[in-house]
């Protein structure tokens, strides 16, 4: 279901919004609509939302000018101008602070951004893919996510089931996991029917960010 969907985002350039538990791999997702699509040619940019303190975000989606804030020696562009032509892809987005929302939201409507302290606006050309591991329904209800800019991402949903949910994928990815360990060097394992049937009882709650650090760890530390 996830690769019929990512398909069908590859003609277009409409805003997806990718959905899932964290360690789903919803930048692999990113990824894959940016590289198989028509701006592959274009740079893919990707920010976590979460991880910009909340004073310097505006200033790292839409870059400043110089003497803007205390610090701003240069201009500096920001993540929309630097994706022009391609992907910007925003994580964590559930973690943006209301006022940058309030931002984003009008550069999604308008297509253009303002940096911080300047007075143009910049036409922007890029395709927006956004995802959270969070559930954004009750942040809508509790007035922490703008509803509007709910809208304005989720025009083409794409959930990422947790592992948990499909244990059929356990095996095939022990075994990739397994090749990519030893391509790095550590010590080439096989893999029993009893370990895999262990591994699908195991509850995963990191999903496969969790489940490929694990098979690591057992390259490594095994002795058998």
């Amino acid at each position: 279901d996830v690769y019929r969907m990512i398909t069908r985002v590859l003609r277009n350039d409409l805003t997806v919004l990718v959905l899932g538990d964290s360690g789903t791999g919803k930048e692999l997702v990113a990824e894959a609509i940016h590289e198989l699509g028509s701006r592959r040619s274009g740079p893919l940019v990707a920010v976590n939302t979460a991880a910009i303190p909340r004073e310097l975000i505006e200033s790292e989606l839409f870059g400043h000018e110089k003497g803007a804030f205390t610090g701003a020696v240069s201009r500096s562009i920001g993540k929309f101008e630097q994706a022009h032509g391609g992907t910007l892809f925003l994580d964590e987005i559930g973690d943006m602070p209301p006022e940058a929302q309030t931002r984003l939201l009008r550069a999604l409507q308008s297509r253009k951004i303002r940096r911080v302290g300047g007075r143009e606006e910049v036409s922007i050309d890029v395709r927006i893919i956004a995802a959270t591991n969070r559930d954004l329904t009750p942040m809508i209800a509790a007035g922490t996510f703008r509803e509007d800019l709910y809208y304005r991402l989720n025009v083409v949903p794409i959930h990422l089931p947790p592992l948990r949910e499909r244990k059929g994928d356990i095996e095939p990815l022990v075994r990739h996991f397994l090749r990519a360990a030893a391509a790095e060097g550590l010590p080439s394992r096989s893999l029993s029917a009893e370990a895999v049937s262990l591994l699908e009882a195991q509850p995963w709650r990191g999903n496969v960010r969790e489940l490929r650090n694990f098979v690591f760890r057992a390259a490594l530390l095994s002795r058998e």
